[in-house]
């Protein structure tokens, strides 16, 4: 019997997990790069979001981003987890520069 391989992961609070889009592997001129060369991008896709902000009077304020929307974050933002065969970027709202 085969193990389920599928985990579903809920963040919490203010906190939003990203899948991070793939890293070019060619140049715009076509020139293959090496994966030391390859940058991180800062782009990526919402896989899930927390339940929001807790103002100071207890109440939950909702996030502004949801689970499909395509994101632009921080060079440095977040950390990096690995759910299986997965890498995901686990950050706060705040770190999501802007949605396109």
């Amino acid at each position: 019997m085969a193990a389920s391989t599928s985990v579903k992961i809920v963040p919490l609070g203010d906190k939003v997990v990203v899948k991070r889009q793939e890293a070019e592997s060619k140049t715009s001129g076509g020139i293959v790069l090496p994966d030391s060369a390859k940058s991180k991008p800062q782009r990526g896709e919402v896989i899930a979001i927390g339940d929001g902000h807790v103002k100071s009077d207890g109440t939950k304020l909702p996030l502004t981003v949801k689970e499909g929307d395509r994101v632009i974050f921080s060079s440095y933002a977040g950390d990096e987890i690995k759910l299986g065969d997965e890498d995901y970027l686990l950050l706060r709202e705040g770190d999501i520069l802007a949605t396109f």
